[in-house]
């Protein structure tokens, strides 16, 4: 029998079983597994290793230094090996009165399901499972060995990633290739591969200026104001050019290489579908085209995540706010250091007279890059090609974060990824779905890369 013939089997296995691979990601979903506010971690991650078991590996929950991580081994017929790097934790599904249907409650209409993690990320995760289970059915076994690991901090920093892979690395190293966590289509419905990672830095500020709230009248002229000195503080951090004013930010800045600006230019556009979607009339500083995708994954960004002091109820309190607080998520590019830039971001409030203001740092990751030449990277490309019928859009890097520094720097291997996610699938946002097409394709794409891998 062919590998085409094979892989024809595959995708009809996958075809006739998919209501089985929804139900476990339903189940999976029903876990209301919210990093930030430490809800159904231990629970998931138990769930999740039972249900790695249920598809052959052996697996088990192991410790971090924060939330558990869950690890899964599976041989299979060749010496090659795919590393699946996934995430069991979600985001917070407020406001619940946005939803349509229950987040907790996978929920199916018009050729889409519903969920919290539906796409971001535990329908990744059934979507390998699907694909392995499709394989051993056709060929017997899978072609390459796969080796899971999913953790449960990715949607707050992944602080536990990088230790964990210092002392597990003879456990994670020898992978020909990894398949990162997310993925998709675009606008066009034409597959995205990614090659690299912003990294982010995400610290709080926190004003604290008289021992509790006080009466406006009494203390408007005489008592400082939390909110104002914050305020104060927050408008030295950028000026309105979007340019970050930070002494030392940029000294470490990779500027792009002309591969990489070539790869920018060879991208197609949606700036109108883009800005369409978010209801804008134009980007910032009116850019548009390269120059907008430069900006979007190469500059470093500063962006207020969150700020809150003082009375925010309905009518009015006349009241001076005792303290202020903001959330401040800085993206950062190769070879920029989280520690480096935090200790300058608290000298430059220190120099501007603000040393008073409490910074808290909650994670920090470097950024990564993955050779676009690297055979597994190639043969990602040409899978989504042969499964979509479209040519993919490949991107040096994406303008998100996550762990992807450690994976490159400590265990050597190239990266890439097979997705399941399309341009209005709402991730971090209420009614995050995902199209079941679109999780049937990247299924699809997903064995052909285990079985290209094992040969």
């Amino acid at each position: 029998m062919t590998h085409d013939e094979r892989m024809q089997q595959v995708d009809q296995y996958i075809d006739d079983h998919l209501q089985d691979f929804l139900n476990d990601l339903a189940e999976l979903c029903s876990y209301p597994t919210v990093a930030a506010q430490n809800q159904a971690i231990d629970e998931t991650a138990d769930f999740t290793a039972k249900l790695l078991e249920k598809y052959g590996f052996n697996a088990r929950v192991m410790p971090s230094t924060g939330n558990p991580m869950v690890y899964g081994e599976l041989a299979g017929s060749s010496d090659k090996t795919v590393l699946c790097y996934n995430h069991y934790d979600v985001q917070p599904a407020e406001p619940l009165e946005l939803w349509d249907s229950p987040p907790w409650e996978a929920t199916e209409r018009d050729g889409k399901l519903y969920a919290r993690g539906v796409v971001d990320d535990k329908g990744h995760i059934v979507c390998r499972l699907a694909a392995i289970a499709a394989l051993n059915a056709v060929y017997g076994e899978v072609p390459c060995s796969v080796k899971m690991l999913i953790e449960g901090e990715e949607e707050i920093g992944s602080m536990s990633m990088e230790p964990f892979i210092e002392q597990h690395r003879d456990m994670l190293a020898g992978a020909d290739g990894c398949l990162w966590e997310f993925g998709g289509v675009d606008f066009e419905d034409r597959p995205e591969i990614v090659l690299g990672m912003r990294g982010d830095v995400y610290v709080e500020l926190r004003a604290k200026t008289i021992s509790h709230d006080a009466h406006s009248g009494l203390g408007g002229s005489i008592f400082p104001n939390a909110a104002w000195r914050l305020t104060w503080a927050l408008s030295t951090l950028k000026d309105q050019n979007e340019r970050i004013q930070i002494p030392g930010w940029y000294d470490d800045v990779r500027e792009p290489t002309e591969a990489e600006m070539e790869l920018l230019r060879n991208l197609p556009r949606s700036d109108e579908a883009l800005k369409k979607s978010f209801g804008l009339n134009s980007f910032l500083k009116n850019v548009d085209g390269v120059e907008m995708l430069r900006q979007q994954l190469f500059e470093p960004t500063c962006t207020i995540a969150g700020i809150g002091s003082g009375y925010q109820g309905p009518g009015s309190k006349t009241v001076l706010p005792a303290e202020a607080m903001a959330k401040i998520d800085f993206r950062i590019v190769p070879d920029q250091e989280p520690d480096d830039l935090v200790a300058k971001l608290r000298k430059h409030l220190a120099d501007q007279g603000f040393d008073d203001i409490e910074v808290i740092q909650h994670n920090g990751s470097r950024a990564a890059r993955v050779d676009p030449n690297s055979p597994f990277v190639q043969t990602v490309i040409e899978t989504a090609r042969e499964v979509y019928g479209k040519e993919p859009v490949v991107s040096p890097t994406s303008g998100g974060s996550g762990p992807m520094d450690p994976f490159v720097r400590l265990l050597n291997v190239p990266i890439s990824n097979v997705g399941i996610g399309y341009s209005n699938t709402l991730v971090h946002s209420p009614n995050e779905n995902m199209r079941i097409a679109d999780f049937v394709k990247g299924v699809k794409q997903t064995a052909r890369v285990m079985a290209r891998t094992g040969g």
